[in-house]
């Protein structure tokens, strides 16, 4: 998605047909358009602030076969970026400040929004080890284990961990916005609220009831799948992870290859490559490469 691609205004008729499929704008001046924008394709939408909008002549296909035309019905747009080919459908409440590139689909979700200016999880201070604090690892997209172990455990080296916390701080600024971002091909089903959440290509996000200040760092070759009844807080999620079955998360770092579910509920802790938790609980944990627990 080129978002420096020519938008143009719209013409009286695309907008006369707009009003005829029920959809709502106090400007229509601020609602631009790609060349081959369809008009037919929006029904019942309600747009305010500044929008664009892409074009709409694909279809997409459900795992039952059933295929979808893209465009946006029944839904409600604020301060958006919408690519071409994507589906939006039965926003219950609204869509608010966030990019959506091409070929994504939302379906029968809540509130998708961006507050203020937030840096997806970034540099959010997570109490791993010590629950009163004095190891605290600030999360970042490219944290490692052996950055965290040596930020955790050699606090007596307090320039090495100054500079990497600076070097943490600096990266997290780097990437602030008042506006998210739900990347290419990602779908989003069934979900309750997603505030100041920045979502990776190829993201699965099915049923998930909140998630709320975090990345989801997907791939196309390692995708990653958050599931139903899950509710996150202050995260960031690594490429292939899988998070379901109402799993509870604030303030923990999921690294490449992780799974979490069955009810596990994570605070303050820090799952490197290829972990996984089931059922139990977890406080404070640095866990992984390669650590697993199945324990209620």
């Amino acid at each position: 998605m080129n978002l420096q691609e020519h938008y143009r205004s719209l013409s009286g008729e695309e907008t006369e047909i707009l009003q005829s499929n029920g959809c709502k704008c106090s400007d229509w001046n601020r609602v631009k358009v790609r060349d081959g924008f369809n008009p037919a394709a929006c029904i019942n939408c309600i747009f305010s602030g500044d929008i664009r909008l892409g074009v709409y002549n694909d279809s997409y296909g459900d795992d039952s076969g059933v295929a979808i035309p893209s465009g946006l019905q029944n839904s409600r747009l604020h301060n958006c970026i919408v690519g071409s080919n994507v589906i939006i459908n039965n926003t219950g409440d609204y869509i608010a400040n966030y990019i959506i590139e091409d070929n994504v689909v939302i379906r029968n979700c809540g509130k998708i929004h961006t507050e203020g200016r937030s840096t997806f999880g970034n540099g959010t201070s997570v109490s791993v080890l010590n629950e009163t604090g004095g190891r605290s690892v600030k999360i970042w997209d490219r944290l490692s284990a052996h950055e965290a172990y040596i930020i955790a455990l050699y606090r007596h080296r307090s320039k090495a961990v100054g500079t990497i916390e600076r070097m943490v701080d600096e990266y997290s600024a780097s990437i602030a916005s008042g506006r998210g971002v739900i990347r290419h091909h990602s779908r989003i089903f069934n979900c309750g609220t997603i505030r100041n959440v920045r979502v990776g290509p190829f993201s699965l996000l099915e049923g998930s009831m909140t998630l709320n200040e975090g990345s989801v760092n997907s791939t196309e070759a390692d995708p990653v799948y958050i599931g139903s009844g899950v509710i996150m807080e202050h995260f960031i999620v690594c490429p292939g992870s899988v998070i379901r079955d109402s799993t509870l998360i604030d303030k923990c770092f999921i690294g490449q290859g992780c799974e979490l579910s069955k009810h596990y509920s994570a605070e303050n802790s820090l799952f490197f490559a290829n972990s996984a938790g089931f059922h139990g609980v977890a406080c404070s944990i640095f866990a992984g490469p390669y650590t697993v627990t199945h324990h209620k």
